[in-house]
């Protein structure tokens, strides 16, 4: 028992077991934090209006630094943007426990947007770097569970606290990610790799490479589409149970405890079977699993049907999040690794967009029909993932970009 643990844990370099750690330990404490923002800067009294474009700021600079932070990860090489991601991260939230004036907490947001947009392709691109083609499927599934992990803890902690010291959320949340910083820097000083030492691609070039790769330009279109449902998730799903379901606010609750319990459980065992398929036909399954969901969402009347929906939801998910990140690993050629993991950070857009739109929706027609109508735009990913499907085949049977 002990020799196959200690073979299990040989099979990823040891800075893929810090990576995979510090996800855990960094993605609760900004669980712990960020769901409880709207009430932190309520008190505070900031207008509503200010409080949304406060918060929508980091989704929106992860779109927009994600692409320069993955580039400037290839040139310069990984850790020092690393290092200045996970620093910038920590002061945010360290400024967010003295800030009293609310443009400063504006600045903050956006900060920890852009330090989020560099840190995570540069760390995936990374697992990427350190790990075979073949076990990459596992650690990036490896990589979801953990985010899950966080997830799953970091708001019970921090709705005690929320109640408590909000402030002290912010200091125990800039330290950890301070320590995290710490520790990479010793692990990665450890790592021989020439990662972005040798690559002079100018910002521009890799655009314009970027730009001309169909399949990554399909496969973004349709993240696009499928974020717009994923992110009615934390903004008009709530609403709709409890305007529907009698008890909606706890169903809901539960539902979110029951994702996170079957993404622990159920990710591991699910990658081994997804490596037997392509990644594109794994995209098109989970965008069909996440559709069926919204739709029991959208015409939820019992509280069964609403678990159902969740479990469909969930599988949509598990198929799609690690398999996203293999995509782009497989789409990258190794020097563009960082640059591509950055492009695919403009599917974000559906995720500021989602909830803005699905909001307009929901005041408008309801919402059953908001959920019938996100689905059909979440629908259109399938299209977009079955066109790079098949301009990635052509690629690799004529060995040309189409």
């Amino acid at each position: 028992m002990r020799v196959n643990i200690l073979s299990y844990f040989q099979q990823f370099h040891q800075t893929v077991w810090v990576l995979l750690i510090g996800t855990v330990l960094s993605r609760g404490a900004a669980f712990m934090t960020m769901p409880f923002l709207a009430i932190y800067l309520a008190r505070q009294d900031l207008h509503p209006i200010f409080i949304g474009i406060t918060i929508g700021m980091s989704p929106l600079m992860s779109t927009i630094g994600g692409f320069i932070g993955g580039h400037l990860s290839d040139r310069y090489g990984r850790k020092p943007i690393m290092m200045i991601a996970l620093l910038g991260t920590a002061l945010g939230y360290f400024g967010f426990a003295i800030a009293e004036h609310q443009w400063w907490f504006l600045l903050l947001n956006a900060l920890l947007g852009l330090c989020n947009s560099f840190f995570e392709p540069t760390a995936q691109a990374l697992m990427g770097d350190l790990t075979s083609k073949e076990m990459r499927m596992k650690v990036y599934s490896l990589r979801y569970v953990a985010i899950n992990i966080g997830a799953s803890v970091g708001p019970l902690i921090g709705a005690f606290l929320a109640m408590t010291n909000a402030n002290m959320t912010f200091y125990i949340t800039g330290s950890i990610y301070f320590l995290y910083m710490i520790i990479l820097f010793i692990m990665i000083k450890k790592v021989k790799s020439t990662n972005g030492v040798n690559n002079k691609t100018t910002l521009s070039a890799a655009f314009q490479i970027v730009r001309k790769d169909r399949a990554l330009l399909y496969f973004i279109l349709g993240g696009m589409m499928i974020a717009v449902g994923y992110s009615q998730m934390e903004s008009n799903l709530p609403q709709h149970f409890e305007n529907r379901l009698e008890n909606g606010v706890m169903i809901y609750s539960i539902l979110l405890s029951l994702n996170a319990i079957m993404v622990i459980f159920l990710q591991m065992p699910a990658s081994h079977l997804m490596e037997r398929y392509r990644p594109m036909k794994l995209m098109i399954a989970g965008s069909i699993f996440t559709i069926a969901g919204l739709l029991c969402f959208g015409f939820a009347t019992t509280w069964l049907v609403a678990i159902f929906g969740m479990v469909l939801f969930t599988f949509g998910e598990i198929l799609s999040f690690p398999t996203s990140s293999l995509l782009i690993d497989q789409l990258a050629a190794d020097h563009l690794r960082g640059t591509y993991f950055g492009a695919s950070q403009f599917r974000n857009l559906g995720s500021f967009a989602g909830p803005i739109f699905g909001g307009v929706l929901f005041s408008q027609i309801g919402g059953v029909l908001t959920f019938v109508v996100i689905s059909v735009i979440c629908l259109s990913s399938i299209l977009f993932f079955s066109a790079g499907s098949k301009v990635n085949q052509i690629t690799e049977l004529t060995g040309k970009s189409v």
